[in-house]
């Protein structure tokens, strides 16, 4: 069983079923990949995707509409989790578990209260402040390395815990994560970020990060993407990706690990080139979508990890995080 912390599956339902005039888009798309490789739930974030950032409200809209219709097209195969027992009830019916997120949170402006109106009225239990943007809340990595989270930002947080709901502060720039865990009450994940001493690029995380992270239960989601894995586009493979995990096992214990592989091979062009130069290949080698999802678990297995360690990172810390903070 692996349980992927990080996908953007609601952007390509919303542009296939909007441009295209599709239904059924999961099934036709991604359940044999997910299928293949072993992928039995996942986190699917409700992701402004350039161009239509434009104009957040708009777009949000359009995301919410399109997720609820997808959930009755694959009402069969799709389990929408809002609770930690429907995990279970999902497996066993042999769905693939949905649990949907939100990879910033530009849309409520100043809202507050709109976050209640995503957690009660789109089932929303996962929430970052940001994507790439500076918004009214607090600055994405990109942004303002000296603007952290404004009172509206810090309501967020506070609000964003007090619903239980999943804390993430992948993309978040510095300052902002510094700010968030001064607040944090419980568990905080980055749920698609690798070791910054590994790969020094600034969406990945530093070893005091990565500390921190640890310190409040939480864990961080191994991400696919060439970009977070080496700088060097030879070593960008699935075997370097397991020396993060090697990484961040000793600096903090498995226990903080997950798997947050955000593939993209499926994005737009304009959404994709928004932050990745590989628009070949987004991912690494051996790593490129869900079907090979179970390729970096059969590496740390010749590495000597065991059943229990692995299944450690593939779901069960995931699960740990979602028991401990859902209400």
């Amino acid at each position: 069983m692996i349980f992927d912390g990080h996908g953007d599956i609601w952007t390509d339902v919303t542009n296939k079923r909007i441009k295209n005039k599709e239904r059924d888009i999961f099934r036709k798309y991604h359940l044999e990949k997910f299928q293949k490789g072993g992928v039995n739930g996942g986190i699917f974030v409700i992701w402004l995707d350039p161009p239509y950032d434009a104009d957040p409200v708009k777009r949000s809209k359009e995301i919410v509409e399109s997720i609820q219709c997808e959930l009755q097209d694959a009402s069969d195969i799709l389990n929408p989790v809002k609770k930690f027992s429907d995990f279970a009830a999902g497996t066993a019916a042999g769905k693939i578990n949905a649990v949907t997120g939100m990879e910033g949170l530009s849309q409520i402006g100043e809202d507050i209260d709109l976050i209640n109106y995503f957690y009660d009225e789109v089932g929303v239990r996962h929430a970052m402040l940001t994507w790439n943007e500076e918004n009214a809340l607090a600055s994405g990595w990109p942004g303002d390395p000296r603007r952290g989270l404004t009172e509206a930002g810090e309501k967020a947080v506070r609000r964003i815990q007090e619903l239980g709901m999943v804390m993430d502060v992948s993309h978040i720039n510095d300052k902002g994560f510094w700010d968030i865990m001064n607040l944090a009450r419980g568990p905080v994940i980055a749920s698609h970020s690798n070791a910054r001493s590994v790969c020094p690029a600034m969406r990945n995380l530093s070893d005091d990060m990565l500390k921190e992270i640890a310190r409040t239960g939480g864990l961080t989601g191994i991400n696919s993407l060439r970009e977070f894995i080496d700088e060097n586009r030879e070593k960008q493979t699935v075997e370097r990706l397991a020396d993060h995990v090697e990484y961040i096992a000793e600096l903090i214990g498995i226990e903080h690990i997950g798997l947050g592989f955000d593939f993209d091979d499926y994005l737009e062009e304009e959404a994709l080139g928004s932050f990745s130069s590989n628009l070949d290949s987004p991912s690494g080698k051996g790593i490129s979508n869900e079907a090979e999802a179970g390729n970096l678990l059969e590496v740390l297995q010749k590495r000597g990890y065991n059943q229990e360690q692995l299944d450690a990172i593939a779901y069960k810390n995931f699960y740990r995080v979602f028991q401990t903070v859902w209400k």
